[in-house]
């Protein structure tokens, strides 16, 4: 990861949660430990981050009413190469004329880059995919009622009347936080009440996933294994965590990010 973009990740991150420790930072950006030290130190120099013991803190502090996670702009770019190999699975599973949902989330996300010439019908919760999927593509779009969290590029409501319940379609898409024997974990109440909803009007649910959400926890369970029909994600998953989806009964496909490299259709992408 070139150091702009590390840059770029810091600062949102601050941002978002005020102070973050050098550990989570080398985490998102997959960099040692001395690259973020002298990092957090060149924007400490800026002027744009304030250096503290272990870490970084925001010049000025988040806003209140933010949702519990990582801000779409940090998560963004983290693993982007398996993530991109995930959507093109997922978009594979689309027939000609399909009504799908697509939750918010960086994985999702990356479906718009492979259906730019799709006649999809679409309901998102995605801010950032209808925008594109408006700019880019002739997939007609469907978005629910709500304030647009803009940190996440989300579009939530705690009201049953956003239009959700009048939309069907077969398939819907997710990421999650992290996924484990009891289920499909979110780190936020507000989300899991948006995607349960969603979820009612879905046949059949489809988990993106890179390998690293495996070792992931959280405290909120979005649903359990045996409500999902698959699993998509990239080849780095462990043998354990290969038996735990087929002995829940999901289906298990794997994509390569070796593979896809330099494949996708860069045709849409703005």
């Amino acid at each position: 990861m070139h150091e702009r973009e590390r840059h770029r990740i810091i600062i949102s991150a601050v941002q978002e949660k005020s102070v973050v420790t050098i550990q989570d930072i080398a985490e998102l950006t997959e960099a040692s430990e001395a690259t973020i030290r002298r990092d957090i130190a060149a924007l400490h120099v800026q002027g744009k981050i304030r250096r503290v013991r272990g870490g970084a803190e925001a010049v000025h502090p988040p806003q209140l009413g933010n949702l519990a996670g990582r801000p779409f702009r940090v998560s963004e770019s983290v693993n982007i190469d398996k993530k991109r190999a995930i959507a093109r699975q997922a978009v594979a599973l689309c027939d000609p004329g399909d009504a799908i949902i697509i939750n918010g989330g960086t994985t999702t996300f990356q479906m718009v880059h492979f259906m730019a010439a799709h006649r999809l019908q679409v309901m998102t919760n995605s801010f950032a995919i209808a925008e594109h999927l408006v700019k880019h593509s002739k997939n007609s779009v469907t978005v629910p009622g709500g304030a647009i969290y803009r940190e996440q590029s989300l579009i939530l409501s705690p009201f049953d009347n956003d239009t959700t319940r009048n939309f069907y379609a077969r398939r819907m898409f997710i990421g999650a936080q992290g996924v484990g024997p009891l289920g499909i974990m979110e780190a936020d109440a507000l989300i899991i009440q948006s995607e349960q909803k969603l979820m009612h009007q879905a046949d059949e649910l489809v988990v993106m996933i890179d390998s690293s959400k495996f070792h992931r926890r959280s405290s909120l369970i979005l649903c359990p294994l045996d409500r999902v029909t698959t699993v998509i994600t990239d080849d780095g998953i462990s043998e354990e965590s290969v038996k735990m989806i087929e002995d829940a009964g999901v289906t298990l496909m794997i994509a390569s990010a070796a593979s896809q490299s330099g494949k996708e259709d860069t045709s849409s992408v703005a």
